[in-house]
């Protein structure tokens, strides 16, 4: 004799449960978000082996395609991922799919969820549309919500039943409006139990040349940071996929992908720390060279064990960047943001042996954090450009609300000032004719920070992201330090002197400060209201407003303004090194060749007709192997017995790698500022090419160390 729950099944077989999920992207001028939708892979995959043929799930990326699924075939669940980046248009898919049809449930997931209950009601109260909410790991807690649908009768019947009662893993609206908890979170611990979304072949259409294949080897994160939603409890513990499974993905990713896919993104939170990655590493490293892929890996490395993190990612090298996401280098800012676990001090001690096995570095900090000054900030600055670090972003504090800085009492007790900024490139304009854009809060001062500091700090962060960035001006930062000068009182020349560059350069610091202050305003609502008028949302489709203004005015230096930025910053050097170095004029010499080095290697990196232009100049010392030399050496232990002729070009392995991120996310400003974030330095910058061959006629003996100069071609 049959239950009822076995009939309700039969029903569902003959019928299934329609679920759409959606992991959403804009696309108005270039893509936003590029990551495959790999999160909602994962439930859908978890959801269809519980369930099996009695659900029929769907999934989408792009705002068009769902938009025009839900018009015109209504599903009976709404799923949607909500992060900051999508937060805003998926409420409003929400919405919409409450006027087509309200029986429809709506479910949103994601780490962007208050994590204070008092936050939490606040937040289900703003956004009305939404029935249930599932926080952090997803899959569980959507199984339990498709299996109380699946009990439902009808289509009609499925919200009663889902929000009878509360629903594990879940926070739910129940049917007298108040919402209903019982455990808000479950994570599974052997990540395996979920199916693969790629070699299940779920995800296979979304290898479509637009989209980047997204790898997660594990999840969790062991620190606690406050301005992060990965630093609550819950997530406290790292759980992992088998190393297995993890080949297996990669393995299906390369015979899957796109041939105008070239990059690959990994969502772990501190890659290399565990000694497993260091088997991915070596297998990422063999797909390689077999199949010349990946060009550049995206990815988070660990905040502690560096010199694990090194063994795992050094065989990868030029493929990606070591990130040495320090924040702050104040150990009251790191104590206040509960960071003071992560020992940035022996991160920093390991320097060395990165740049010994020649990897690139890249630093992240972040302004406007609890108990920041602006003193403070210039010493965090001070000493990462002191160590030598390859790249150094400059990240303005955002508050997030599934991260314990964004909750009221923290906001309270540091008494931080916000504004709201649109999100780059998140904009688009419904079929309602609605316009929807994404909204991000930020941190602008505080009682420790006053905005004025705060615009000055940002346009220092400027110069020295286009300037210490990659190994383009590596000759010109090695030379300072070599005459004992400091790198950093540099960079602050560089923004104090602006009324001595070039007129592209005084406007690109013009504009650059205007947009910082422009950019802000007080309520998402004054931004919504604005940007709804044609002629103001035109300004977001030319890239007038809309803009990552660091990203942005990075890209127009770069693709317009190269030329004009080294003469600028060679020029302040000059001056630098001649106010500083006394009766002393033999530095002169080595200084020409130094600024010729940099002139080629920042020569046009972005122009149609880049490979055409290749600038040439005559060198007296080998600045080639001085730049490589690992020991320190001088510049004049590299003299040359006779002058030699370097030409600066591009290889056509450079070009074609630069023109397939160009040609993916378009040749504006705003793609090429997307594009920048994703092309590694080695295929962006020129490579010197030596045109007169250099005779082994000259050994010398320096200490322990012999220089030798050999033929090259």
């Amino acid at each position: 004799m049959f239950n009822i729950y076995t009939i309700f099944l039969i029903f569902r077989i003959l019928k299934p449960l329609h679920v759409y999920l959606g992991d959403l992207t804009y696309d108005t001028v270039t893509i936003s978000a590029e990551s495959m939708p790999l999160n909602i892979g994962y439930v859908a995959t978890y959801c269809k082996k519980q369930f099996g043929n009695n659900v029929e799930i769907s999934l989408f990326k792009y705002i068009k395609d769902l938009e025009k699924a839900i018009r015109e075939s209504p599903p009976d669940i709404l799923g949607l991922s909500n992060y900051v980046w999508g937060k805003n248009v998926s409420y409003e898919m929400l919405d919409i799919m409450s006027e087509i049809d309200p029986h429809t449930l709506n479910v949103w997931g994601g780490p962007n969820f208050p994590i204070d209950f008092p936050s939490q009601e606040k937040f289900m109260k703003k956004f009305p549309k939404v029935d249930i909410y599932v926080p952090v790991d997803g899959e569980v807690g959507f199984s339990n919500i498709v299996e109380q649908a699946l009990k439902a009768d009808s289509k009609k019947a499925i919200k009663q039943k889902v929000l009878s009662k509360p629903i594990d893993g879940c926070v739910s609206r129940g049917t007298d409006g108040k919402l209903q908890y019982t455990i808000p979170v479950i994570r599974i611990k052997k990540l395996d139990e979920i199916p693969s979304p790629y070699t299940t072949g779920i995800l296979d259409r979304f290898f479509d040349g637009k989209l980047t294949p997204m790898m997660q080897t594990n999840r969790g994160c062991p620190f606690h940071c406050t301005f992060c939603a990965d630093g609550k409890d819950e997530v406290n513990q790292v759980n992992s996929f088998s190393t297995e499974r993890v080949k297996e993905e990669l393995d299906y990713i390369v015979k899957h992908r796109h041939e105008n896919t070239r990059n690959l993104i990994f969502s772990d939170l501190n890659f290399g720390m565990y000694p497993r990655d260091q088997e991915t590493a070596k297998y990422l490293s063999e797909i390689q060279s077999k199949h010349n892929y990946p060009d550049f890996l995206y990815l988070s490395t660990g905040k502690n064990q560096k010199e694990k993190v090194i063994k795992a990612i050094e065989i990868l090298k030029a493929s990606m960047p070591l990130w040495m996401s320090v924040q702050s280098l104040d150990k009251d800012v790191l104590k206040y943001i509960r960071r003071d676990n992560i020992s940035t001090d022996h991160m920093l001690a390991l320097y060395p042996a990165i740049k010994k096995a020649g990897l690139q570095t890249r630093a992240e900090v972040i302004l406007g954090l609890p108990g920041e000054t602006h003193e403070k900030h210039m010493t965090t600055l001070r000493e990462l450009i002191r160590t030598g670090m390859d790249e150094i972003q400059v990240h303005t504090c955002m508050l997030l609300d599934g991260s314990e800085m964004g909750t009221p009492n923290e906001r309270k007790k540091w008494k931080l000032n916000t504004k709201f900024r649109i999100l780059q490139r998140d904009f688009a304009e419904l079929s309602n004719g609605k316009k929807v854009m994404e909204i991000e809060e930020v941190v602008v001062s505080s009682e420790h920070m006053t905005f004025d500091e705060y615009v000055d700090l940002r346009i220092l962060a400027f110069v020295i992201y286009v300037t210490n960035r990659g190994t383009v001006y590596d000759p010109i930062l090695k030379f300072l330090r070599e005459q004992n000068l400091d790198v950093f009182d540099y960079f602050c020349k560089i923004k104090d002197d602006i009324g001595s560059a070039p007129k592209s350069i005084q406007n690109i610091f013009k504009q650059f400060k205007d947009s910082t202050i422009n950019e802000l305003w007080d309520t998402p609502e004054e931004i919504i209201a604005n940007y709804q008028k044609d002629s103001e949302y035109q300004k977001l489709l030319s890239g007038e407003a809309g803009i990552n203004v660091m990203y942005h005015f990075l890209a127009k230096v770069t693709s317009q303004f190269m030329d004009d930025w080294a003469e600028y910053i060679l020029t302040t050097a000059y001056d630098f090194l001649k106010n500083s170095i006394q009766n002393n004029q033999s530095w002169e010499k080595k200084f020409n060749d130094i600024s010729h080095f940099c002139e080629g290697t920042a020569h046009n990196t972005l122009g149609k007709d880049r490979m055409a232009t290749n600038p040439e100049f005559d060198f007296n010392y080998n600045v080639i192997e001085w730049i490589k030399s690992v020991n320190e050496l001088s510049l004049d232990n590299f003299l040359l017995p006779d002058p030699i002729k370097i030409s600066f070009q591009l290889s056509d392995e450079q070009f074609a790698a630069v023109q397939k991120s160009l040609e993916m996310y378009g040749e504006t400003i705003v793609g090429k500022s997307k594009a920048l974030r994703m092309i590694s330095s080695t295929n962006l910058w020129r490579r010197p090419v030596i045109k007169k061959s250099m005779k082994l006629t000259v050994r010398k003996s320096i200490g322990s160390t012999d220089i030798v100069w050999y033929d090259h071609d």
